[in-house]
């Protein structure tokens, strides 16, 4: 790991963490709530309206992780790797390594955000589909 400092990001759709961390906390939630237990309450809306949250909250999920695999897109930052050597050692080349540097963490910050929340996503898709056959 460097020793250098990582700035946050300013990308649009990176470094949204409180939203992230909303989402994903929201996830995490809608994961843990016990269908039978729904079912037992007699009160078939219940688990309705726990479906229609869990699609509420997969969208949203959605809508973020195609904002995330926008971070992705783009040029490959190590393309740098077909300069020549003089290139890469002029004043211009020390000045585009530390954007270079800045576009990779970003996308690598991108690849966590997006890893996490279609790991959360991944574990309600099949509480939907039983949701929606207890309906």
């Amino acid at each position: 790991m460097s020793d250098l400092p990582r700035r946050a990001t300013t990308s649009p759709g990176v470094g949204d963490d409180a939203a992230d961390e909303a989402l994903s906390a929201r996830l995490r939630d809608l994961a843990l709530v016990e269908l039978d237990a729904l079912a037992a309450s007699g009160k078939g809306e219940l688990i309705g309206a726990y479906a229609d949250d869990v699609v509420d909250a997969l969208r949203e999920a959605r809508s973020r992780i195609a904002a995330l695999r926008a971070q992705l897109g783009g040029a490959d930052p190590l393309n740098v790797l077909e300069a020549t050597v003089r290139q890469r050692a002029s004043d211009a080349g020390a000045t585009g390594a530390g954007r270079i540097r800045e576009r990779l963490l970003a996308q690598a910050d991108a690849a966590r955000a997006l890893g996490r929340l279609a790991d959360l996503a991944s574990a309600l898709v099949p509480r939907l589909f039983e949701a929606d056959r207890r309906r």
